[in-house]
């Protein structure tokens, strides 16, 4: 049995590509269990955060496996379009999801949020009852890793998460941010990480809107901030400086004509926007407005990589470690199973 990935990143295809590819929270169940279904698919989990769209299969025939996840990607990419996934497989795959999960493949060298995106996605994909032997150990294993090479290395000091660069980008345009006011669209781990990095940078008047208002007031009594009902974000919007917007809509909530009546009422406020989301919350035409800064999750890759060079230098000791694991776990992979305990049990002693 083969390991396989199939995937794009930050790396390989722009934020109008992954938006495209991206799996919604609300069709997950469905797509994971088309995917597990495919011919030659035996166990399988899909990734899919901001940064990344990746699939992962334990094969049982690899030439056929690869040509089916090839037709079903071409089917959601649509007639006629470009499928641009990488494909790895065996030890290339081990390889990369190990360098995944320690941050080491991120927009932000080190960052931990994509461990923890990580670990969600694996127990998604384990209540969909889709992993067994293989994937459960390959994933274990990956999240040793990334805890050996944050306790042995120095490559997630300093600032590393997205949210952070967000933050730092905001500071360069206004200065000391205390005086500012934001308004944040979603309650998820992306908005609470941004949340928490506009208050530790001294920011005091946040407004947090969410479809689920309960999500929104949680996020907000956590943050020192105002919950509002998702139908007023708008109108908030009037007195605001900042919008920072990661929901999980399918499609733009921030039109070019809601922000142009907005504008028009304050033309002498200049408005910054940072969009967190994939699929994108803002269209990207509302930076044509006058007095409007508009960035979305690829601009910041830029702000990002500034002061990366202390994180840089401890990757090659990081890579050694995974060098080494990832040999380990190609040997297990390769020695038959103990007849001793059969794969269902062995895959729920890795739970």
């Amino acid at each position: 049995m083969s390991l396989l990935c199939f995937g794009l990143s930050h790396r390989t295809a722009g934020v109008e590509i992954r938006e495209r590819f991206a799996v919604a929270e609300s069709d997950f169940a469905a797509v994971i269990a088309e995917f597990n279904a495919l011919p030659g698919v035996a166990e399988s989990l899909i990734v899919s955060t901001c940064n990344r769209v990746e699939f992962y299969t334990a094969c049982n025939e690899t030439s056929t496996a690869a040509a089916a996840i090839g037709g079903f990607l071409q089917r959601r990419a649509g007639p006629g379009s470009q499928t641009p996934f990488y494909k790895l497989d065996g030890a290339a795959s081990i390889h990369h999801l190990f360098r995944v999960v320690c941050g080491l493949d991120s927009m932000v060298i080190g960052e931990t949020e994509i461990l923890g995106q990580v670990k969600k996605a694996y127990a998604a994909a384990v209540a969909a009852g889709t992993t067994a032997r293989r994937l459960n150990k390959l994933f274990q294993r990956a999240f040793n890793v990334a805890k050996e090479v944050r306790t042995k290395t120095c490559i997630t000091r300093g600032p590393v998460s997205v949210g952070s660069a967000a933050v730092d980008l905001a500071e360069r345009i206004f200065g000391e941010l205390d005086s500012c006011k934001v308004v944040i669209l979603g309650a998820g781990e992306m908005s609470e990480l941004a949340a928490g990095a506009l208050r530790s940078r001294g920011v005091r008047r946040m407004v947090v809107s969410n479809r689920s208002h309960d999500r929104a007031a949680a996020l907000a009594e956590a943050m020192g901030a105002e919950a509002v009902p998702f139908d007023e974000w708008e109108r908030r919007l009037g007195d605001a400086d900042i919008l920072i917007s990661s929901t999980a809509a399918p499609h733009a909530i921030v039109t070019r004509q809601k922000l142009a009546a907005t504008m028009n009422q304050r033309p002498d406020r200049p408005l910054f926007i940072i969009d967190l989301a994939v699929p994108r919350d803002v269209e990207p035409g509302v930076n044509e407005l006058d007095g409007v800064y508009l960035y979305d999750i690829d601009s910041l890759q830029a702000v990002a990589q500034q002061g990366i060079e202390t994180r840089r230098r401890e990757i090659a000791v990081c890579e050694a470690l995974i060098e080494r694991h990832v040999a380990e776990f190609v040997q297990w992979l390769e020695a038959p199973p103990m007849n001793s305990k059969s794969p269902l049990r062995e895959a729920v002693s890795e739970l």
